[in-house]
């Protein structure tokens, strides 16, 4: 994925700074504690649109969620917080971008407890293409079952968007490159399956005597982010008419899955083409999925109609 590709600006404890301008002090409480929780959102340039915030209001309102699990108080209303990426997005004159809004405990003091160190909210953007490689929309990627489990009940919060989450998707990430990987899929307490390391997943299973196709996600209690892109596919899903259940999955489910896929804000919709080796269906990305995938990008780059008014105009 190579390095960021720097924009001009980036929204910092109250105003716009230069990029390279936009410090902290080491001794900030989030560098040392993870006491940070974030989002990452896309802006597509749509045909009719022109630049437009995919599911804006859902990823702010999820990002306040996040913080109140941690007690983080934000000084800005959600309104305020969406005015910020779309203001961040035109000073930086973007048509299509990454959007990450950061919220994290800054400098003051030093210790576990957080709770006398200010709330301090940053917002990036920068022009990003596709999460696992622009070939991966079509051809799919080879995954592997991590050795590493999600968190289990009552020691990490899954539902909330936080940095100290994410030390464990590293591990997760890791260990799935450097066995020549392009990701990781970790299964929760119980064994049964969870997400990637920065994705949800979807399992598509046909009948064997009817063929009739299912679609299987983990359900909220696998220790699962309850992602945006998800939700989306499962609309989308079900109003192309099929089945769609969030449930336990069996690890040995992924063996025989017929199709397979990952949906994320970076991720999009990925098709996995291999599990520990062992081809998905006919090893490359399925019907569904691509099917899926075409709707979904139609909607983002307006070439059909927004009918759940996912997009949010940049320049209204």
């Amino acid at each position: 994925m190579g390095k960021i590709k720097e924009a001009k600006y980036i929204w910092l404890s109250g105003k716009l700074v230069p990029w390279g301008e936009a410090k902290v002090h080491v001794l900030t409480h989030a560098l040392h504690y993870g006491s940070a929780v974030f989002e990452g959102i896309r802006a597509y340039d749509t045909k009719t649109k022109g630049p437009a915030v995919f599911r804006l209001r859902e990823h702010v309102k999820r990002l306040f969620d996040s913080a109140k699990i941690y007690r983080m108080e934000l000084p800005y209303t959600i309104e305020e917080v969406e005015n910020i990426i779309l203001e961040v997005i035109r000073a930086n004159e973007l048509k299509s971008c990454y959007i990450r809004p950061l919220v994290f405990r800054g400098y003051g003091d030093m210790g576990v407890n957080p709770l006398h160190n200010p709330v301090e909210l940053m917002v990036a953007a920068w022009e990003w293409g596709a999460y696992l490689g622009k070939e991966a929309l079509e051809k799919g990627v080879d995954v592997m079952v991590s050795s590493w489990t999600r968190m289990v009940p009552n020691t990490f919060p899954p539902m909330a968007k936080s940095s100290a989450n994410y030390a464990n998707s590293q591990l997760i990430k890791m260990e799935a490159v450097l066995y020549g990987f392009e990701e990781g899929i970790a299964l929760n307490y119980e064994g049964a399956v969870s997400e990637g390391s920065g994705e949800n997943l979807f399992v598509i299973l046909r009948d064997p005597v009817t063929r009739e196709p299912k679609i299987l996600t983990p359900s909220l209690d696998a220790a699962i982010l309850p992602g945006i892109t998800r939700n989306s596919v499962i609309q989308i899903a079900r109003d192309l008419g099929y089945t769609v259940k969030e449930e336990h999955i069996p690890r040995e489910l992924l063996y025989i899955a017929d199709e397979m896929f990952f949906t994320g804000t970076a991720a999009e919709i990925t098709p996995i083409r291999s599990v520990d080796k062992i081809p998905v269906g006919s090893g490359k990305r399925g019907p569904i999925t691509k099917q899926l995938q075409e709707t979904f990008f139609k909607i983002v780059h307006g070439e059909i109609e927004d009918k759940y008014n996912w997009l949010t105009p940049v320049y209204k």
